[in-house]
């Protein structure tokens, strides 16, 4: 993809990670922090891939003087999200903005893209448990190797040189996916009303 935008000089856009930070020691994280990562974890390929993606951006910036942008993404969600995606939180929708204004803005980054809103993943799951079916049962699990206990992004230079932040708290923006995904689902707005009204009562 970097060769092909080289060849028809296109602005290349990286959507990265907050992975890149590993399990981070810094708190909350800021783009010059460099992270730790265990680059022979179980986890590790994907971490130290957008790490990769990230180094031959900077490559081909440098080295062929390509227009880039790079996006670390931090956890987010929202409507239009695959129903499947199977992630806790997925980690590309309700960016849309953030990363058009990267794109048509002047600077390469990187830069955050996240709520550096906090919560535990028990608060996640109840507040899950609340918008979707109160009597859903929350099982604990053992956590994943190497998967970073707390993750925060530092948003300031988004906020400063991008004019970008995160609109929505969590316990406004769940319930608009549950929406989205009903109406998907179900097929038409009455029916995904009408079962969110059954669901609610």
């Amino acid at each position: 993809m970097l060769g092909l935008a080289k060849r028809i000089n296109a602005r290349f856009l990286l959507t990265s990670t907050s992975e890149v930070y590993g399990d981070p020691l810094q708190h909350p994280q800021v783009e010059t922090y460099w992270g730790n990562v265990n680059p022979i974890g179980v986890r590790s390929c994907y971490d130290e891939g957008k790490r990769t993606a990230e180094t031959l951006t900077m490559d081909y910036h440098r080295g062929a003087n390509l227009e880039v942008r790079i996006a670390r993404i931090f956890n987010t969600y929202g409507p239009r999200m695959c129903i499947d995606d199977g992630r806790v939180v997925s980690n590309f929708v309700a960016q849309v903005e953030g990363l058009m204004k990267l794109m048509e803005g002047e600077h390469v980054g990187p830069f955050n893209l996240g709520n550096p809103g906090e919560f535990t993943m028990l608060e996640l799951a109840k507040v899950v448990q609340d918008t979707i079916d109160p009597n859903a049962r929350i099982e604990f699990r053992q956590n994943t190797q190497d998967d970073p206990h707390k993750r925060k992004p530092d948003i300031g230079r988004a906020k400063e040189l991008l004019g970008w932040e995160p609109k929505i708290p969590l316990r406004e923006g769940l319930p608009l996916m549950v929406t989205d995904f009903r109406k998907r689902i179900f097929g038409d707005q009455d029916t995904a009303a009408a079962t969110t009204g059954n669901q609610q009562g």
